[in-house]
């Protein structure tokens, strides 16, 4: 799916992971109760942001990375059926350990 989207700049292709749907008293969340994603694995990386001196930046975050972001960062897409966010560099939070 990556090879479908490319992101320029300091962009990146996030696949939002989605939450448990029902609560540990066993109570299942309707879609209009349930939080945004906050967290999601990286499939595309941009080439990395232009410097004022015309030098490139490159990225921190690399395809495969798990990550939090911002909660309302970002773009929204479907591709293939699929949710996935565009977003900068910048929206990214953290990288989490595996």
């Amino acid at each position: 799916m990556a090879s479908k989207i490319r992101p320029v700049g300091d962009r990146v292709v996030v696949k939002p992971t989605q939450k448990e749907e029902v609560t540990k008293s066993g109570i299942v969340l309707p879609d209009t109760a349930k939080e945004k994603p906050q967290e999601g694995i990286i499939l595309a990386v941009g080439a990395g942001k232009v410097s004022d001196k015309g030098d490139r930046i490159p990225m921190e975050v690399k395809e495969g990375d798990r990550v939090l972001f911002a909660k309302y960062g970002g773009t929204e897409y479907k591709l293939d059926g699929d949710d996935i966010l565009v977003l900068r560099e910048s929206d990214i939070l953290a990288i989490l350990d595996k």
